[in-house]
């Protein structure tokens, strides 16, 4: 498997693990939707829907790939998706931590872009 292959591979599972665990699963009027673009490499866990009278449409986690590298753009959960990537193989200089502003990064164990 080339390494794009396992990029996009690593990253359908965890969200799709972590999608599986979702907190709203007990309430029937909010949707947890999986959105994996293979052609763009644009990967997203949403919730959508209603909680009464307020609306929910929500980016749980938004990862992207860029020049080979995994770029975590959003993550408003309690899971650590870089370290998880890390686990499955892929290395700490491939992940970018893109929801930190670009100064930051180089202070990070991760990548810098």
């Amino acid at each position: 498997m080339d390494k794009l292959e396992q990029y996009r591979t690593a990253i359908q599972k965890l969200l799709t693990d972590y999608a599986s665990q979702d907190y709203h699963a007990s309430d029937p009027d909010i949707e947890t939707q999986l959105l994996f673009d293979t052609e763009r490499d644009h990967y997203q866990w949403m919730d959508i829907g209603w909680q009464e009278l307020r609306r929910v449409y929500h980016s749980i986690i938004h990862l992207d790939i860029k020049d080979g590298k995994i770029w975590l753009q959003q993550n408003l959960t309690e899971f650590n998706p870089a370290e998880e990537l890390v686990a499955m193989g892929i290395p700490r200089e491939d992940i970018i931590l893109g929801l930190h502003p670009p100064y930051k990064r180089p202070y990070t164990d991760y990548g810098v872009a």
